[in-house]
């Protein structure tokens, strides 16, 4: 029987009142696409970390690599055997050219002090040409889409060699075409005898491209299954234990008019767009991507100003140029990357979520009532059942799922009429997707009016009373949910 091309034996990984890993075994066959599964906190990103050489394992854990044992593996070392990372932010460099992204860790890893430009495009070039793509080399990697500077990402991977390529949540910007062309790349990748370890939450996806999973919960390794041995019912049994089932809201048919978005126009974004929510309503927004979602829900919150048009909030017009005068209309804004733009990661639970408010909780001399805050803080803490429930905890630890709670109470706090959700469980793992879903249904029935733009038409299905998809920039149907299935909404943004 051939030797893996790489063997991992009872990893363990603690931190101060965190068991992350305990005894993990698995193996990856030399050119299989391998899937890593499990919930948010499951593990993963501990594993990902300690295969590149971030993280020490505890003693007693064995990494082999083609049979041989690596030992105190580095981040360089990791990359010289092979061993290479694509997060989902890439972790290049937009103010640098492609041909620097693609090449520049070869070069530090060979410890250079000059650089020869020549050879650099001779590599750069034949890594893009294995992808069948063309990319201007000379082009700055922040003028590419997402998808462009994933495949220079790619490229950069196959210039260090790569025998072992890690995807952490590849898919979350693609629209359903890059998806497929990212696909065809890992196949061909595979033939080549590449090896892939996939992590994703989309069981569509993860059973469209995969060889085998290997399922992680609660940092424990559950087993490790082929394609073939499992439906989507039994490997989420197995990531969270149990079974869950997505609920279907019952749909309402409401008429009391919160805010009405009338031929809202921004050259370049989108043209033309109109849309009423209703109070205590749940209306969905979606499109594949690029197609203005985004751009619309952000203007209606000040952060990408329209052209034309305008907004009325409970029939009255209003004008929104910035965050300010939208927090002040009473509609509140959660941004698609929760890490980024959602939560101060260094900072703790508390701090985060009093950032909203801190004016509200400030006297004459802009001090902080330190009581009244943390009485805030509890309250919400409480009320969407944030765990651990430990205000003190920096939001970075916490899972993606409760980091989500965090940035929904920071908001929540400001007492908002319009909750406005931009791809609400993106990157969380099916568990706390239903809980995230059974949020947003509690908060519209208190009279809340929420939008939540949404790329998972399952999603979108649920949770959602009326949908208003969009293509290219313009809004191609307004559809109340009874009844609709994927393929009526489909066919609209197609």
């Amino acid at each position: 029987m051939a030797t893996p091309l790489i063997e991992i034996d009872h990893i363990s990984k603690f931190f101060p009142g965190v068991k992350a890993l305990q005894d993990v075994s698995f193996s990856i066959e030399t050119g299989e696409i391998h899937a890593l599964i499990g919930e948010n906190g499951a593990g993963k990103s501990t594993l990902i970390k300690i295969l590149s050489g971030i993280y020490q394992p505890e003693p007693g854990g064995i990494i082999r690599m083609e049979g041989e044992q690596l030992s105190h593996l580095d981040p360089l070392t990791s990359l010289h055997h092979g061993i290479v990372v694509i997060y989902q932010d890439f972790s290049l460099f937009p103010n640098l050219s492609v041909l620097e992204n693609i090449t520049l860790g070869r070069f530090v890893k060979r410890g250079r002090k000059l650089v020869d430009y020549k050879e650099m495009r001779k590599v750069a070039s034949k890594s893009l040409e294995q992808l069948g793509v063309e990319i201007d080399l000379d082009t700055s990697l922040g003028d590419l889409s997402v998808a462009r500077q994933q495949l220079v990402a790619i490229a950069r991977a196959l210039a260090n060699n790569a025998k072992l390529l890690i995807l952490d949540e590849p898919t979350s910007s693609l629209s359903s075409s890059e998806v497929d062309k990212l696909f065809e790349i890992m196949r061909s990748l595979k033939s080549r005898g590449i090896s892939l370890l996939f992590i994703s939450h989309k069981l569509d996806e993860l059973f469209a491209i995969s060889d085998r999973f290997s399922i992680l919960r609660d940092g424990r390794y559950i087993g490790t299954y082929g394609e073939n041995e499992l439906d989507d019912d039994q490997l989420i049994a197995l990531m969270v234990g149990r079974q869950i089932n997505y609920t279907i809201y019952p749909k309402r048919y409401l008429d009391d008019p919160l805010l009405e978005v009338q031929h809202l126009t921004k050259k370049g974004n989108y043209k033309d767009i109109n849309f009423t929510l209703h109070k205590g309503e749940i209306l969905g927004i979606t499109g594949l991507v690029g197609a203005g979602r985004t751009e619309v829900v952000k203007s209606i919150f000040g952060l990408n100003s329209s052209d034309e048009g305008s907004i009325l909030f409970e029939g009255k017009e209003i004008t929104i140029k910035n965050p300010t005068d939208a927090m002040t209309s009473g509609i509140a804004f959660i941004p698609e990357n929760r890490l980024s733009e959602g939560l101060v990661l260094r900072k703790s639970m508390r701090e985060n979520l009093a950032l909203t408010i801190l004016e509200s909780l400030s006297n004459s001399f802009g001090l902080i009532d330190q009581s009244e805050r943390e009485k805030i803080v509890k309250e919400w803490v409480a009320r969407l059942e944030i765990r651990p429930d430990n205000p003190d905890l920096l939001a970075a630890k916490l899972s993606g799922g409760n980091q989500q709670r965090v940035v929904i109470a920071k908001w929540l706090a400001t007492e908002p009429k319009i909750l406005i959700v931009d791809e609400p469980t993106n990157g969380i793992d099916v568990g706390a997707k239903a809980e995230i879903h059974k949020l947003l249904r509690s908060l519209a029935e208190t009279g809340l009016g929420v939008i939540v733009v949404s790329s998972e038409l399952p999603e979108i299905l649920s949770i959602c009373d009326r949908v208003v998809v969009m293509r290219r920039g313009r809004v191609t149907a307004d559809l109340h949910c009874e009844g609709l299935n994927q393929e009526d909404i489909m066919s609209k943004a197609i």
